[in-house]
């Protein structure tokens, strides 16, 4: 990053920490007027970059005045949105119905959306036009003005849109409300560049930029300070960190600094690109002691001629000769994936090509979905759209052969001890804790609450499936 980009950085950190203060004015009246201290809730679909970019949001809230809770019928709802599946948009929609008949029992009541859903001018179109109850609507690129577009809403009776096609801004140093306090998300860039043909990312989130890596040891440190055990390092595509700085800095390079953090336990980070992940990546995960054994690298598709039509640039065989490449190297590593069935075009042989693979690779875990046409994708256009039975019957074969292949694999770790991170109690078991091992793969066993953010060694004593049933080792 260029000295002048963060000055720009830093005076915008300032102007928003001046409109944080305005807006706490508004809040503080709004308290007044109810006798009591508002309520906000914070809705998040969609991926870890999401749930980062909500802390964003709850950490303002918080400043500003308002007290975080989960319910919905909260004086100012906010729902963070998600827009990789067609899904997606129609869950927030349909949420939208029930926030308007709880607004008009509470006049008072402000509702903002945001996140990726919000790039898509098809909705915004239809938000003006069939939610006008919506109070204030903004994207990806401009969430660090939140304080800023907080007040020009209490200043307005009208709906305020603000959205951006892109920036190259980078403003981090903001109040933020973790969910955890042990472990924290890091942004280290924002964007896509790689333009797969079903995905919407590129357009919605911009172009790639990394931030600088002074800016991301300084935060981890702060975080570490704070009680921080684990930080995972998030972008659309972590392999490319780094190109866009002057000087260039790799990915690998980065996670060397980061390992050099004291007080850090654990470094974990998605997603990897296969097209580009490096050996010297590899080598820095082998040798690291703090990188969790665990590394996401989406498949999408087994069939090369499939890769081709997403724009992955990478070939069936060029996958298979990386995931054994790391194996080899690193033989304790978890590998999860994601898989697409019923992209254009596709036939019952590209499917078995994709069985082929997740039978080779032997994943850990696969997200495996359905194909989503995207208004505005290359692939949203393209012909030989896939039935809806022909896929679902696709799906089903290609989802029981990663079930099968993830239980064999996590059934190898019976009878080991392994460290895992305490992170909460059981939902269903109060007398159970939950922690997750380096390799991501959730236990159970029997402690308390003064464990949570420890990293304990556990007996892993009966697999059942996913997770595992354990005993904390003294």
């Amino acid at each position: 990053m260029r000295i002048t980009e963060k000055y720009k950085g830093q005076e915008e950190t300032v102007r928003q920490i001046a409109y944080i203060e305005k807006a706490g004015v508004y809040v503080e009246a709004l308290s007044h007027k109810l006798g009591r201290k508002p309520a906000c809730c914070v809705t998040t679909f969609g991926c870890q970059m999401n749930a980062r970019d909500s802390e964003k949001l709850a950490g303002i809230l918080e400043k500003v005045g308002y007290e975080l809770t989960e319910e919905e019928n909260a004086d100012f709802v906010i729902f963070n949105t998600c827009t990789v599946r067609d899904n997606a948009n129609q869950r927030v929609y349909g949420r939208l119905g029930h926030l308007n008949s709880l607004k008009k029992k509470n006049p008072h009541m402000k509702i903002a959306l945001c996140g990726c859903m919000m790039q898509e001018p098809s909705v915004i179109d239809k938000i003006c036009q069939s939610y006008r109850f919506v109070d204030l609507v903004f994207g990806t690129h401009n969430i660090y003005k939140f304080a800023e577009l907080l007040v020009r809403m209490f200043e307005s009776d009208q709906m305020v849109v603000d959205i951006w096609e892109d920036t190259d801004q980078i403003v981090e140093d903001l109040p933020v409300e973790r969910k955890y306090p042990f472990k924290s998300g890091i942004n280290i860039m924002f964007g896509c560049n790689n333009f797969c043909s079903y995905c919407i990312v590129p357009y919605v989130r911009g172009r790639e930029r990394s931030r600088s890596p002074e800016d991301i040891i300084a935060e981890i440190k702060t975080l570490v300070s704070d009680g921080v055990a684990e930080v995972m390092l998030l972008g659309q595509n972590v392999n490319s960190y780094g190109k866009n700085l002057f000087p260039p800095m790799t990915f690998a390079q980065l996670l060397k600094e980061v390992e050099q953090i004291d007080g850090l336990k654990r470094i974990r980070f998605m997603t990897s690109h296969p097209k580009d992940l490096s050996d010297e990546l590899i080598q820095v995960m082998k040798e690291s002691k703090k990188i969790c054994r665990h590394l996401h690298l989406p498949l999408q598709s087994g069939s090369t001629r499939i890769l081709n039509a997403m724009n992955r640039r990478y070939t069936k065989e060029q996958y298979l000769a990386l995931a054994d490449k790391i194996r080899k190297e690193i033989p304790d590593i978890a590998i999860t994936t994601d898989i697409i069935v019923g992209f254009p075009g596709e036939e019952a042989k590209d499917v078995e090509e994709t069985i082929d693979v997740i039978r080779k690779v032997q994943y850990d875990n696969a997200f495996t979905f359905i194909y989503s046409k995207r208004t505005g994708t290359p692939a949203a256009s393209m012909e030989n759209q896939v039935p809806d039975a022909v896929v679902r019957e696709g799906f089903d074969r290609v989802l029981k052969v990663v079930q099968d292949t993830a239980r064999e694999r996590v059934g190898l770790l019976q009878g080991q001890v392994l460290d895992a991170l305490v992170e909460e109690v059981n939902e269903q078991d109060q007398s159970l804790m939950t922690g997750r091992l380096s390799n991501n793969t959730i236990v159970h066993f029997k402690g308390d609450e003064s464990l949570i953010g420890q990293i304990v060694p556990i007996y892993l004593k009966e697999c059942h499936g996913f997770y595992y049933l354990g005993e904390i080792q003294e």
